[in-house]
């Protein structure tokens, strides 16, 4: 197992997902729970639900890299990335 690999995903994803909007979802879930079986059914689903969709973008990412090779797919992200933040900096977006 490459611990490196696991470690990076895990650290980025989790560095990421700090104060999303799923976060403050969750969060906004588990503040109308009543139970403590409510807030147990609320993470569960929630894990549920980033697990499927981390499984899609594994999948699709996959499936892409069959097409594009991965160091374009790395490229573009990162120019998507930068106009992204460009953009919003000049508050369009």
């Amino acid at each position: 197992m490459d611990w490196k690999i696991f470690g990076t995903a895990f650290l980025t994803l989790f560095l990421a997902e700090l104060g999303d909007k799923t976060q403050l979802a969750v969060i906004t879930m588990t503040a109308s729970a009543t139970s403590t079986q409510s807030k147990i059914l609320v993470f569960a689903g929630a894990a549920l639900a980033l697990v499927a969709v981390t499984l899609l973008g594994v999948l699709f990412g996959a499936a892409l890299t069959q097409v594009i090779p991965a160091e374009w797919l790395r490229r573009i992200a990162a120019v998507a990335f930068i106009v992204i933040g460009v953009l919003m900096l000049v508050k369009v977006v």
